[in-house]
């Protein structure tokens, strides 16, 4: 035991001369304004860079969501702050989907590439949800497929 505290107290016997001519808190430079503003500048621009390219790879479509996929998202809306309800297709027939925080229901089935009429009775009343929501989906589907004629093929 008296052999590790010979060599301790001959570590500090050596190091007690080098901390004297360095003088305390030396060994850490003074961070100034400038250099404090510079650190502040540099990291807003990294950050700034990362959401740029962020946004650039959502508004190019740069999402890596192959064309031949097996679901794909025809159209959706939010109905409130954590309620949806989303078409996709899968193989030849649209889903119509409602989402909510931990449960997702079919709502409906279509043939693919075909909407319901928008004189088809049903429900809602002419200038009610039903008959807003029917034409959002058409127009959804026009705006994706370049069709004019109401969906059909």
């Amino acid at each position: 035991m008296s052999a590790l505290y010979g060599a301790t107290a001959a570590s500090a016997a050596a190091a007690a001369p080098v901390a004297k001519t360095l003088g305390a808190g030396s060994a850490v430079p003074a961070l100034g304004f400038a250099a404090v503003l510079q650190t502040v500048l540099g990291l807003a621009l990294v950050i700034g860079i990362v959401f740029a390219c962020a946004w650039l790879a959502r508004k190019f479509g740069l999402q890596g969501t192959p064309r031949n996929a097996l679901v794909k998202t025809i159209g959706g809306a939010s109905l409130g702050g954590k309620e949806r309800v989303a078409v996709v297709e899968i193989g030849d027939t649209w889903l119509v989907l409602g989402a909510a925080p931990g449960n997702v229901r079919l709502l409906h089935t279509l043939p693919a590439g075909t909407l319901p009429d928008a004189a088809a009775p049903g429900p809602a009343s002419p200038g009610g949800f039903g008959q807003r929501f029917r034409d959002a989906l058409k127009e959804e589907a026009n705006k994706r497929f370049g069709r004019h004629d109401g969906g059909a093929r």
